[in-house]
């Protein structure tokens, strides 16, 4: 696997008036396969993870587990991870603070070592997402944790099985929760719990392992707790965030894209919004083909948590009706800077205006190109999206986030048509 170059002085430079069309596949998700390269921290030996992206989070994730002992090998789209019997429990200060995924360690440690010191993990600039729910459901499993410094601290002389009942369905505080437990003694009970496709992928890679675990898809998830954990083979879970940006990609530009490696109820919502603007949609066991002939009709959409329509995808709804005809709403339920994407589509002449937790936008038939930047992994990949319908050559800066998350996403834009060139700004 070799990722993206990921410097900070690239741009992309897309033509608009290209038409997206082809077939592409999708790799293992990227908020998928992070977490469960952490859940290798929970068993002594080698355990395998394939369809892994490469994208540059898989790299920076192997560096936080090189740091607590592990060796990690990554080759194609395989990472092996060496777990030994004994693992540090400080994370690299430096590698967790670029890395939001590096807070998904923090099971795993305290579940397995009973201790874990991570620094405040960075990512996105999405809004806040503080560990809060994190450091509840540990301190019901019995251990204590506290802020030094900047990192938080955790620590149990043992984890016994509890019953917690998140106050919101957060994915992080799930993964925590569920992680810890395994190991714990007894039966614990997680209430509210996410449902998201990742969780299942989790879930499923855990059972592999030894753990009990049940309900997992559902709101309420059972842990009997098992005494260890063994290392198993995993295949990552395709991505859905990928898959619908190309789907929605094909309804914007008028193509005709069919994606493969995706099971289709995992962007169900997603699809069902696509044939009420106006596409034809066809579902099979493991593709999605989405065909576009006319200009999309203007929808509102909201952002919920799974199954409802992910705030992940909430710029590139954005960018679908900056080209739609007439008002479309988008309300943004989970993070509150997520917006900042809006200003972008205004520098690209969209009428659009904010307000608290909604964004009305008045579509055009064709956009203005413009100088526009990328603020995190799906903003960036909505400009590009949105660039393909501009008038001419839209330069997207800082697309070092995009190579956060989609796989050779410039070579992925070509194979389907788009008109895409990768620069150095540097010079």
């Amino acid at each position: 696997m070799s990722a993206n170059p990921t410097s900070r002085e690239e741009s992309f430079l897309v033509t608009g008036g290209t038409r997206l069309a082809g077939e592409i596949p999708v790799a293992g998700a990227k908020n998928s396969v992070l977490k469960l390269m952490a859940v290798a921290l929970m068993a002594r030996g080698r355990t395998t993870l394939t369809n892994c992206p490469a994208i540059s989070d898989v790299p920076a994730m192997a560096d936080v587990l090189r740091h607590l002992g592990c060796t990690v090998e990554i080759t194609g789209d395989t990472v092996s991870i060496d777990t030994p019997a004994e693992v540090g429990h400080v994370a690299d200060d430096k590698a967790a603070q670029r890395l939001r995924a590096s807070v998904c360690i923090l099971g795993p440690l305290v579940g397995r070592y009973h201790r874990a010191v991570i620094a405040m993990p960075g990512g996105d600039a999405i809004g806040s997402r503080p560990l809060n729910w994190h450091q509840t459901g540990l301190t019901l499993l019995g251990a204590t944790t506290r802020m030094d410094h900047g990192r938080l601290v955790a620590e149990a002389d043992r984890l016994t099985g509890a019953r917690y009942g998140l106050k919101f369905p957060s994915v992080g505080a799930t993964e925590t929760f569920v992680t810890a437990a395994v190991l714990a003694e007894g039966t614990s009970v997680l209430e509210n719990a996410a449902r998201e496709p990742e969780i299942v992928d989790i879930c499923t890679l855990l059972a592999k392992m030894g753990a009990k675990i049940s309900g997992a898809g559902t709101s309420t998830i059972t842990i009997e707790g098992v005494d260890e954990l063994r290392p198993v083979s995993h295949r990552v879970v395709g991505d859905r965030i990928v898959a619908a940006t190309w789907a929605m990609g094909a309804v914007m530009t008028r193509g005709d894209v069919t994606v493969t490696g995706i099971d289709p109820m995992n962007i169900h919502v997603v699809l069902e919004n696509l044939r009420a603007v106006g596409a034809d949609v066809e579902t099979g066991e493991d593709r999605v083909r989405v065909r576009q002939e006319g200009r999309p009709i203007a929808r509102n959409i909201r952002t919920l948590p799974f199954p409802g329509f992910p705030t992940d995808l909430q710029p590139m709804a954005i960018a679908l009706a900056s080209v739609s005809d007439g008002l479309s709403v988008v309300t943004e339920n989970l993070f509150e800077a997520r917006f900042r994407f809006v200003e972008e589509m205004i520098r690209m002449g969209v009428d659009a205006e904010t307000d608290g937790h909604h964004a009305k936008i008045r579509g055009r038939e064709r956009l203005d190109s413009a100088t526009v930047w990328a603020s995190d992994i799906r903003a960036g990949a909505g400009l590009v999206l949105a660039g393909m319908c501009a008038d001419e050559v839209t330069e997207v800066c800082e697309v070092f986030h995009i190579d956060r998350g989609y796989s050779d996403f410039v070579g992925n834009v070509r194979s389907l048509g788009g008109v895409i060139e990768r620069v150095d700004t540097s010079r």
